[in-house]
């Protein structure tokens, strides 16, 4: 199996999450010009309604979003673990006390059905790895309503994610401190949906992570 894992490294080399160039020696996940010069998100614990904090990795611009797109619509899968590693970093930098359950905003069947996967679901995954905790599906969307992209502001797009989640396990959440993974985080109207759910079920703190935000400095 190493003798495999050396040769396909050699065919395919590891990319930079981001400009997509081979990494060099002990590189891991970014290059170096990448790690140094992404927009890193600087913004601290970001007040969103019904979150008890707001955190993420990066801004939402430039190579990031390039990055993302290439996630979540060309079926770059590989970048779940480089984005979750990344993620569960800035959640020890920013909630150093940890928590209890990780989970995440999940996309309809049919979304998923034409996509193939559930961005967040791998994302929650590959941060859950990272810290050690449980990752479990605790929501689940039952209504396709029209992508939140396609609203301009926070009003209509509160009003077009009312009451389109479901808890699956509320016993699951019950006086839990928990982790919302999304990928993108506009105006927070999703997750704080989604949270507003939570803690309706007893959730005893929401607190969302993103890969990136849109919210700039």
């Amino acid at each position: 199996m190493k003798l495999l894992s050396y040769i396909l490294s050699l065919i395919f080399p590891p990319r930079c999450a981001l400009c997509r160039r081979p990494l060099k020696g002990n590189q891991t996940d970014l290059c170096t010009d990448c790690r140094c010069d992404s927009p890193e998100f600087t913004q601290g614990k970001l007040k969103l309604q019904f979150i008890d904090s707001f955190t993420a990795v990066w801004y939402y611009r430039g190579k990031v979003r390039e990055s993302l797109r290439r996630y979540k619509f060309r079926g770059q899968r590989n970048l779940a673990g480089c984005y979750g590693r990344l993620l569960a970093m800035k959640l020890l930098q920013t909630n150093p006390e940890g928590f209890d359950l990780i989970t995440w905003v999940p996309i309809s069947p049919l979304r998923k059905l034409r996509r193939g996967f559930d961005q967040d679901e791998l994302l929650a995954k590959a941060v859950a790895r990272e810290l050690g905790i449980p990752c479990c599906r605790v929501l689940r969307k039952i209504r396709n309503n029209p992508p939140q992209s396609g609203l301009p502001d926070y009003a209509r797009r509160r009003a077009n994610v009312l009451g389109a989640y479901r808890l699956t396990r509320p016993e699951q959440v019950e006086g839990k401190r928990i982790v919302l993974v999304d990928d993108i985080l506009t105006t927070g109207a999703t997750a704080g949906e989604c949270a507003r759910m939570l803690l309706t079920a007893g959730a005893k703190e929401v607190h969302c992570a993103a890969v990136a935000s849109a919210h700039h400095k």
